[in-house]
């Protein structure tokens, strides 16, 4: 069984089937559900020290924080999703 991964940027990446979402951080309920999941330890930040562009929740509960823009993760997603 092959795993197909999504890059989310310097270096890398996420099991593209556990993606539930990918949402941009900046309204308040994304803030607010970054703080839940850095308190609950289920916040994985693969911004390298960056500002944080999207939000990508798995399927796990688990948050990941991104600094390349939702709407590029998602085109990245999409084109995975388009392979046989």
């Amino acid at each position: 069984m092959e795993q197909t991964l999504l890059n989310i940027g310097f270096g890398s990446t996420v099991v593209a089937d556990r993606v539930v979402a990918i949402v941009s951080p900046h309204s308040a309920p994304m803030k607010r559900l970054k703080d839940e999941a850095r308190e609950e330890k289920r916040l994985i930040d693969a911004t390298h020290g960056r500002r944080t562009r999207s939000i990508i929740i798995m399927d796990s509960n688990h948050i990941v924080l991104s600094a390349i823009q939702a709407e590029t993760i998602s085109q990245r997603f999409s084109t995975l999703k388009e392979q046989p």
